[in-house]
């Protein structure tokens, strides 16, 4: 399980400046405003319009929904193999993370992407738009970064980084490519599903109470539904048992006292309580036998 090193930490701190520099460049006007309005002026999809088709299928990619029905099967046939919902959870934590800081910060700043813009060289910042930071690349950053956050071995998380990369790479390429986001989006949205990788580790002790916590309730109703009642430790008896309410061999001693005294002695069910019923009758009919003098 991954934890939260030195390294991690320092890794988390220089993405904290980067977005924050990222953002105060854009709120600013500064040059890298004025590179967002030269790409898209740009038009990249009409220098290559071979490569439109092709794009179009490769940037979903980065669509939420897809992805994460994808990996989530993935992860699903893990945690069943596993016996764990390890996986399912910290997927599920990512995606919860994913959605509100790269949301709230979507609908706070309200920018409008290229294709709606209004006037040249502006930061088209608090205008009613949804566009900052590019929510397909940090999608996929987290996405398909959870694979290699969530490896086993080595090797495999290092062939699952380099897929990660290349994903998350490729699809914030190709939205400046299609002309739906500005570069600035793409920057920003990198640093904010590397963001969520960095602090993941923080969120493991978390997911480890919701794991053990879905695991006693499923164990609940699966003892419920086998009409089972939970055995106190160390009683020795078997769940759904029965506890006898009187010892035969002591109602048998009392039978034959009340009986030599002359008291009249109540009959017995007709019904029978155990394999031995037959020769505690028996019993019975010689005591009376010998009550009676004959």
């Amino acid at each position: 399980m991954p934890r939260m090193s030195r390294t991690r930490k320092v890794l988390l701190g220089c993405m904290l400046l980067l977005y924050g520099a990222i953002v105060y460049a854009v709120l600013k006007g500064t040059d890298l405003v004025r590179l967002d309005w030269q790409v898209m002026l740009f038009r990249p999809y009409r220098q290559w319009p071979e490569l439109h088709a092709l794009l179009d299928y490769f940037v979903v990619l980065g669509q939420r929904g897809p992805t994460a029905v994808l990996v989530m099967a993935w992860l699903g046939w893990r945690s069943w193999r596993q016996r764990t919902l390890r996986p399912l959870l910290v997927l599920a934590s990512s995606l919860l993370l994913l959605n509100v800081t790269v949301g709230a910060v979507k609908i706070g700043l309200g920018r409008l992407g290229p294709h709606y813009a209004t006037t040249v060289g502006s930061t088209e910042l608090f205008a009613g738009g949804d566009i900052f930071p590019s929510g397909h690349t940090a999608n996929a950053v987290v996405t398909w970064g959870i694979l290699a956050y969530l490896a086993t071995t080595p090797r495999a998380r290092r062939v699952l980084s380099v897929t990660a990369a290349v994903a998350a790479l490729g699809v914030g390429a190709t939205t400046v490519y299609l002309g739906t986001h500005w570069l600035s989006d793409v920057l920003l949205g990198w640093a904010a599903g590397l963001l969520i990788l960095l602090a993941l580790p923080w969120c493991e002790p978390a997911i480890a109470r919701a794991e053990a916590f879905l695991l006693s309730l499923r164990a609940r109703f699966r003892t419920a539904g086998s009409g089972l009642t939970p055995t106190p430790a160390g009683t020795g008896r078997p769940l759904g048992g029965s506890v006898p309410t009187q010892d035969p061999a002591g109602a048998l001693a009392q039978r034959k006292e009340a009986e030599a005294e002359g008291e009249t002695v109540p009959a017995a069910p007709p019904h029978r309580q155990g394999p031995h019923q037959g020769r505690q009758e028996r019993a019975l009919r010689t005591a009376r036998l010998d009550a009676g003098g004959g």
